[in-house]
């Protein structure tokens, strides 16, 4: 959960679901069984012979196994499945592998996957080896529009190629600057908000409270989501089928500069914000960091880690550039994709519909803030509920859902990959980030041409 000291009542709810069985069998009449390539029907595409009493098998990582639980708790009636993987973590393409390989035999699609990575809908939606796309549309009929209306706006944009929505968003991850009051009260600091603002507290800090930090670029997603992508850096950027990364452009350079600026005063971590390293050396010393609204739980609730006591923390203003409007970083959010190859696409919309929306797991259990608005009302409200936050915590987040910058890309590859590869390496060994900016941008572009793609 957000908070792991929480216990939140559990509000009962009745999802009424809208089946498409009955639509789905007499369309299979035509499909012959499971599907391929090659035709589609008014769903998006052709469903596979059903079996409606067929169980679904769910993949999903470790943090969304509370999930399937809820699930069965709220439809005994439906089997499940549950296979645990590494949700396609940190670009491993784990999930792109594995899924080819099934199209390749022709059977074993999973009903539904869970993945860490908003692009997957960029591979997920094409054909391959003949095979008809694993990911099936959900607004071509299928899930009802008034439904799909009730995500947050622009949640849907990453899984959305050429008008077609391959999937549903599960959790927003929208950076804000979390501070810690009681530090910056002490301190007699002021909270920045902007970049600028940010690199010269660094600098009394350094000076005053040696050993005291503002972040962290010691995680491939920091570095690249909350920083170059809360920075509005063109780093990443993709139109079509062409894939461009420019770090001569002015908001990639003041981004790289602040990097090395405060790694060398050494208010910017290296160390990996889930390692134990950052928490023995860090723990009562993050004077405040820069990252996404699940750090709520993941870092600062959590008694395994920074272990933040209530009454301290806060959600500040995303940072930007002076004179430039709000543009933060969006640092992950998961994506439920659902099988065009599923023998129970009723059981398997249900289970959809469920895990994005209903309160018994988004409200109650889901460690992050929901995609879905009405579950995000009611989860934030949760959060904030305890007086465990100072300041405007709650109005902070809703604003910041609708602040991301959308000028970052969803291609069929990681943004974490090049920079676990050659920056993480580069800052271990003392190197600044702007001596392997070369490097780096060369083998985005490597990847982006081994995807497909042509580079600008």
């Amino acid at each position: 959960m957000a908070s792991q000291r929480r216990r939140f009542s559990r509000l009962a709810r009745s999802l009424t679901l809208a089946t498409s069985v009955v639509a789905v069998v007499a369309l299979t009449a035509c499909s012959g069984g499971t599907s391929g390539g090659g035709g589609t029907t008014e769903l998006g595409f052709t469903p596979a012979e059903q079996d409606p009493d067929s169980a679904i098998t769910v993949w999903v990582d470790a943090s969304r196994e509370p999930a399937v639980e809820a699930f069965r708790a709220a439809h005994p009636d439906i089997e499940v499945n549950v296979e645990t993987y590494d949700g396609n973590a940190s670009g491993s393409a784990s999930l792109q592998t594995r899924i080819a390989l099934f199209d390749q035999a022709g059977e074993g699609w999973p009903d539904v996957v869970f993945s860490t990575q908003n692009n997957d809908a960029s591979w997920a939606s094409r054909e391959n080896a003949g095979v008809q796309p694993f990911a099936a549309p959900v607004n071509k009929g299928w899930f009802d529009q008034e439904f799909l209306d009730g995500f947050t706006p622009g949640s849907l944009d990453p899984l959305t190629v050429d008008g077609t929505v391959y999937g549903l968003r599960n959790d927003l991850a929208q950076s804000v600057f979390w501070y810690d009051q009681s530090l910056f009260d002490e301190f007699g600091y002021e909270i920045p908000t902007t970049w600028e603002e940010y690199r010269d507290l660094s600098d009394t800090l350094a000076e005053e409270h040696p050993g005291y930090i503002l972040g962290s670029v010691g995680d491939a997603f920091l570095g690249m989501m909350v920083y170059y992508w809360g920075a509005q850096a063109p780093v990443f950027q993709v139109e079509g089928d062409t894939f461009s990364s420019d770090f001569e452009a002015e908001n990639s350079q003041k981004m790289t500069e602040l990097i090395d600026h405060m790694v060398a005063n050494g208010t910017l971590a290296t160390d990996s914000v889930f390692g134990a390293d950052f928490v023995q050396k860090y723990t009562g010393k993050v004077l405040g960091m820069p990252g996404p609204v699940w750090f709520t739980g993941a870092i600062f609730q959590n008694p395994d880690s920074l272990n933040v006591p209530a009454g301290q923390l806060g959600a500040g203003t995303p940072l930007h550039w002076e004179g430039e409007e709000i543009g933060t970083g969006n640092v992950g959010g998961g994506t439920w994709l659902a099988s065009s190859h599923s023998r129970n696409l009723d059981a398997t919309k249900t289970f959809m519909e469920f895990v994005t929306s209903s309160d018994e797991y988004q409200v109650e259990l889901a460690p992050g803030y929901p995609a879905y608005q009405a579950a995000a009302e009611k989860w934030i409200a949760n959060q904030a509920s305890d007086g465990y936050f100072v300041g405007d915590f709650e109005q902070t987040v809703v604003d910041a859902a609708g602040q991301v910058w959308s000028g970052w890309g969803y291609p069929s590859f990681s943004a974490e990959t090049a920079y676990s590869k050659i920056v993480l390496p580069a800052l271990a060994a003392g190197e600044t980030v702007e001596s392997v900016v070369p490097e780096w941008q060369q083998e985005m572009e490597n990847e982006a041409q081994v995807q497909g793609y042509t580079v600008d």
